[in-house]
Formats: C-alpha cells, structure tokens, sequence
C-alpha cells in the first residue's frame, strides 16, 4: 500500500506541474536576456535567431514523433505496471531518435545559405543566418537526444531531473554570450557566430547530464548492452501513437514557419516584432502549458491503470485553473509589455506594431490554453489521429492559407496574419472540447477492462472446476 500510495502522489497534478513550470518560468526569463544580449548586435541579428528557431522547430518534428509517442506509451505502460516494456520502449526511442537528429545536423551543417533562401530570408540577412543555422543546426543530433531522454524521464513521474538540467543549461548558455557578445574576462567578441557556440556547448552538457540520469530512471538500470535491444511490437506501439502527433507538431511548426515567411515577404519590421512578440507571449501561458504537460503525464497514467473516470475529470480540473492564470498574464503584459519592448529595441515602428499585437494577444491566449489542455489530454489517451486531422485541417486552411490570403494577398499584414491565428486556436479548442466530452477511447478501455475482466474469472472458474473434479 505505501508502494501504491507513493506512485499516486508521484503523479499527481502539482508534483508534476510545478517542475515543469519552473523548468519552463527560468527557461523563458532566461531566454528573455538571450535575445536582449542578442539584440545588443543588431535588430537583425534578433530576426535571424527568431527565423532560425522556427526552422529548427519544424525539423525538430521529424524525430518529435518517435520522442512523444515514446514518452506517452512509456506513462502508459508504468500505469498498467509493465516497467520493463517502459524501459525498453524508452532505450528504442532514444537510438531511433537520435539517428534522426544526426541526419539533420549533416544537412544543416552542408546547406545553411540555401535552406535560409528558399524560406525567403531576406537578402541581407542570409550572412547571418549562414553562420547561426551552420553552427546551432550542426548540434541538431544534441537537441534530438535531448528531447527524448528529457520526454522519457518526464513521463516516469520525474519531472525534476529535466528542471534542474535546463536551468544549469541556460545559466551557462547566458554566461558564455556574455562573454563571446562583449568580449568579457578575456574571450573574444564573436557576435552571433559566439551565441551559436555558446548554445551547442550548454546543449551539449546538459545532453550528458541527462543521459545520466535516463540510465538510473527505471527498476533496473540501463547499460551499454541493453542499447542493442528493439523489440518491433513495442516500437509499432510508439509510432501508433507518435507519427500522428508527429504530423499534428509538424503542422503548427510548420504553418509558424509559413507565417514567419509570410512576415519576413511584408518586411524586417514585421519579422522582427513577431520575434519580440514571441518572448512576450511565452510568458502569458508558462503555467497553462505546465499544467497541460503535467495533465497529460498524468491522464496516460491514469488510462494505463484504468482509472478513466479520474483521467475524464483531470482536464476540466486543469483549464478551471489555467484559464484565469493564462488571462491575467496576459492582461499583465498589455499594461507593461512596450515598456518592457523598450528594452529590446527603439525602433517606434516595432513598439507601435506590437502594441497592437499585445491586445490581439490577450484574446489568442485563452484559445492556446483550450488546445494544450484538451489536446494534450486526447493524445494522452491515444486519440492522436483525431488532434493530427484538425490540425491539418484548421491549420492549413485558417492559420496558414487564410494568413497568406488576408496578410499578404490583399495586404492586411501582420493585424490579419494575427487573426488568422486567433481563429485557428478557438475552433480547434471547440473540436477537441466535443471530442473528449465523447469520452471515445475512454470507453474502449472501460470495454478492453470489462472483457479482460469476464477472461480472468472464467479462467479462475475453471481453476476451480478443476481442483474439484479429483474430489468428486
């Protein structure tokens, strides 16, 4: 009972959320003085590294499919108290993953100029990004393998391990642009090319922390010959749940990566306040997505153990407590977020643009919150084809065809782009509300229960048939 009683309270809500949410706070406080370093090079220096990090997020969804599904069966299968299949699950993850990540940093070391191009970077910003995608993209395999390892620890029940390892990675990222930006305590000033070393060197040790403590996170410890393991069943698991989540992560980096060609078409301006913009937004939904991550650790659990009248409940509980927070924040940054802006840039054209843009946020945030909290919740239990179907669907005509119609075409600009995207938000919110009011999957398992129950007494009955037979 003590067992059973130390696993609940391991995943429960706020033992997995707060982690999360601290990981994540330092994460965003952390990048803020990233980009306000790098914005001390120069406004276009800042547009080349919100350019680059979307195109590193599309590409991220090629090995995302196998880390995500991965980290929801890995749940799953601790729930229904089948750890070694976790473990094994995880090992699989981690090799097929990686290979992934190594394929991508040889593409993007071999055509960094042309790739930038062909996404319609802006001719004087292809220099730049030629040095940043070169270096950030040739540590790509050390994202990939962060990824999993810190996706398969999380869904152990151990969010803290991830926390305390992003938080030391962007001390140190921090610490090394300071130094290679300024030219501080001797180091040379190396502009953009010094904050791109200085982020393959903190992913690079945080990589090794992690990959320590993946090795210790099961019953029996991971070794170097339990790498050769792969079991086909359990990966065909994976990729059931993974490659539609893959699709469903593919198409918002993807369609974000459209909308940020879009942007860069309209001009620098447009680019470079959707980059600001974008550290301002993280901190509006911080706790929100917390808690729809934690939500979703916690409701693959909850369905592996079949405890599916707790795992229909969890959700409402979550977006009765991220909503008002997701809200508040929000409002918060309406007040102050130009004078934060501020500190960013000068330029009158950026703050007036994203002065805008800050109320239009406050409607797009309760609208993210929806999605992540359902979203996560379905994929949670395995409906990962339904959330990929209205993502292409929503995404593709409303976020990304109707951002190019109204922004571009018929010259609305970045006021419809932003639209555009408010919409998509709200009506896949209100899909995945109906959908998991249908409460689909959750029956199936109260069915697969049911049946594996009336197996087990008919096979307890016979037990019994049978040591009363030599009696009679």
């Amino acid at each position: 009972m003590k067992n059973k009683g130390s696993e609940r309270n391991k995943y429960s809500l706020w033992l997995l959320a707060w982690p999360i949410f601290l990981e994540q706070f330092l994460q965003f406080l952390l990048g803020t003085v990233d980009t306000l370093m790098v914005s001390r090079i120069s406004d276009n220096a800042v547009a080349v590294v919100g350019f680059s990090n979307q195109l590193f997020n599309a590409l991220m969804t090629l090995f995302a499919t196998v880390a995500s599904g991965a980290g929801i069966v890995i749940a799953q299968k601790i729930g229904s108290h089948k750890e070694e299949d976790a473990r094994t699950v995880a090992i699989i993850a981690f090799k097929v993953t990686t290979g992934i990540g190594l394929f991508l940093s040889i593409l993007l070391v071999a055509a960094p100029r042309q790739i930038a191009s062909m996404l319609q970077l802006p001719e004087e910003l292809l220099s730049l990004a030629e040095v940043y995608i070169s270096i950030v993209g040739g540590g790509m395999i050390l994202t990939a393998m962060m990824s999993v390892l810190g996706t398969a620890i999380r869904n152990t029940g151990n969010t803290k391990g991830p926390m305390m390892t992003a938080i030391g990675m962007n001390i140190i990222h921090i610490v090394m642009n300071y130094c290679f930006i300024f030219g501080a305590f001797g180091f040379p000033e190396w502009g953009l090319a010094g904050v791109a070393i200085s982020t393959v060197v903190s992913r690079l040790l945080a990589t090794i922390v992690l990959l320590f403590i993946f090795l210790g996170s099961f019953q029996r410890k991971i070794g170097p010959r339990d790498f050769s393991i792969f079991d086909r069943k359990l990966f065909k698991e994976i990729l059931n749940i993974g490659w539609p989540l893959g699709v469903n992560s593919a198409s918002w980096v993807f369609s974000q990566l459209a909308i940020f060609s879009f942007l860069a078409v309209l001009g620098s301006t447009e680019l470079t306040a959707r980059t600001y913009m974008n550290t301002l937004e993280s901190f509006c939904f911080l706790l929100g997505f917390s808690l729809a991550l934690a939500v979703q650790i916690q409701i693959a659990h909850l369905y592996g153990a079949g405890k599916t009248k707790e795992a229909y409940r969890a959700v409402f509980k979550v977006l009765a407590i991220g909503l008002p927070l997701v809200l508040v924040n929000a409002f918060i940054i309406v007040l102050f977020g130009r004078n934060v802006l501020g500190l960013f840039t000068g330029d009158e054209d950026i703050l007036a643009l994203c002065g805008v843009l800050l109320w239009m946020n406050l409607m797009l945030q309760p609208g993210k919150m929806i999605n992540m909290a359902l979203g996560n919740s379905l994929n949670a239990v395995g409906d990962t084809r339904f959330t990929m179907n209205i993502s292409l669907i929503s995404m593709s005509i409303i976020a990304t065809g109707c951002s190019y119609l109204l922004g571009v075409s018929l010259g609305y600009g970045i006021i419809a782009i932003y639209a555009c995207m408010i919409a998509d938000e709200y009506i896949r919110g209100i899909w995945s509300y109906f959908r998991w009011r249908g409460r689909k999957f959750l029956r199936m398992k109260e069915a697969d229960l049911a049946r594996e129950g009336a197996q087990k007494d008919k096979e307890q009955y016979r037990c019994e048939e049978g040591a009363a037979s030599p009696a009679l």
